[in-house]
């Protein structure tokens, strides 16, 4: 049996502006103040002899390669990102960031309130969800009262659109 797993398909490069900001503070964190302590504790446990016991250098090398693994793929994302700064022009209908209030066609659910963001800023306790999610494909470009039906692995589940806003909902 092989170890090859298909690539994951590729995410869409959209996020939003505070997003971005997260991610650059992110990449900083990591750069210039985490990695500069783990070398320092690697450089120190190196010091002291065999390193094949040495606790410190061996979870110390291993932090590295963490921390520069997530600055490449932070680095790279950043690069590729398409910052979504702006409003649609139609507010009316469900494009990137926007917060879409939902609720099943029989009204029996509470409503649910979903912000389409990217796969960077997903956030379940939010109910932030990626745009490449079928909740989001299914909503984008729709309005108001619209109704959308998503596959989900329980069947298919049908909502209708009851408010859309581009501002963060007043909770």
């Amino acid at each position: 049996m092989s170890r090859y797993r298909p690539p994951s398909p590729r995410s869409s490069p959209y996020i939003t502006s505070q997003g971005a900001a997260d991610m650059r503070a992110e990449l900083r964190q990591l750069w210039k103040i985490e990695r500069p302590q783990v070398t320092q504790v690697v450089h120190e446990a190196a010091k002291n002899g065999d390193r094949s016991e040495n606790g410190d250098y061996i979870y110390g090398k291993r932090r590295l390669r963490e921390i520069d693994s997530r600055v490449r793929y932070l680095t790279k994302r950043l690069e590729n990102a398409k910052i979504i700064e702006d409003k649609p022009r139609d507010p009316s209908r469900v494009f990137f960031a926007a917060w879409v209030t939902v609720e099943d066609e029989q009204g029996n659910s509470l409503p649910q309130t979903f912000r389409l963001v990217g796969s960077d800023e997903i956030d379940p306790s939010l109910n932030w969800i990626s745009i490449d999610s079928p909740m989001a494909k299914a909503l984008v470009g729709k309005c108001l009262d619209n109704q959308v039906t998503v596959e989900t692995p329980a069947g298919q589940r049908h909502f209708i659109i009851t408010a859309i806003t581009y501002e963060p909902p007043n909770t």
